[in-house]
């Protein structure tokens, strides 16, 4: 009884999912889950992944609980910031370069991949909008993403959210113009910037 409380204290602190990993390591075992799933009192969302009956499915997080190297991104991470009202049709992440993408693609996730001393610049936690937090890159980082990949992107994207951006109050100029110049992006940011400002 003592596994079933901690079972749902972890599905509480992880916002209502909990890995079978995570489950057991609280005591319960893969077969009592799946008991659990059958008496209703968990829905398995994916493989290895729960969530409580009374839960939403939030598909980000738990995709982000499945696989906790990628990091979303691009047009995802601009709808994450509030820097396009263009809700994504399929989630885009990056990860790195040697991380086998074949079943983010079957599940429908458009997959980037960038040099493994790349991959954790400008990594931070935003909510998705269930409230649960997963793997984003920062603001500045997404727009030099999607500036390094204007032409896989959907046209006026990189115009929309560099406008919406320098309109921000807690915008960081210089540390877009940076890291913009880390991603080889300096010149064709300070074109856009020349236009816009």
């Amino acid at each position: 009884m003592s596994n079933l409380k901690e079972l749902h204290s972890v599905l509480a602190e992880n916002g209502g999912a909990i890995t079978a990993a995570q489950a057991n390591k609280t005591g319960v075992s893969n077969e009592r889950l799946r008991l659990l799933v059958k008496s209703g009192q968990l829905v398995r969302a994916q493989f290895g992944v729960y969530v409580a009956e009374d839960e939403f499915i939030d598909k980000m997080f738990i995709a982000q609980l499945r696989r906790p190297k990628i990091v979303f991104s691009h047009g995802t991470a601009l709808f994450l910031h509030n820097l396009t009202d263009r809700d994504p049709l399929s989630y885009t992440v990056t990860v790195p370069t040697g991380y086998n993408p074949s079943n983010l693609q079957k599940d429908g996730f458009r997959v980037f991949t960038i040099k493994r001393d790349l991959h954790h610049i400008g990594l931070t936690k935003q909510k998705t909008i269930f409230g649960n937090p997963v793997w984003v890159y920062d603001v500045e980082r997404t727009i030099c993403d999607c500036l390094r990949s204007r032409n896989q992107l959907e046209p006026g994207l990189c115009g929309e959210a560099l406008k919406r951006y320098l309109i921000r109050k807690e915008k960081n100029l210089m540390g877009l113009i940076q890291m913009a110049d880390m991603f080889s992006v300096g010149n064709l940011l300070r074109t856009y910037l020349e236009v816009l400002l």
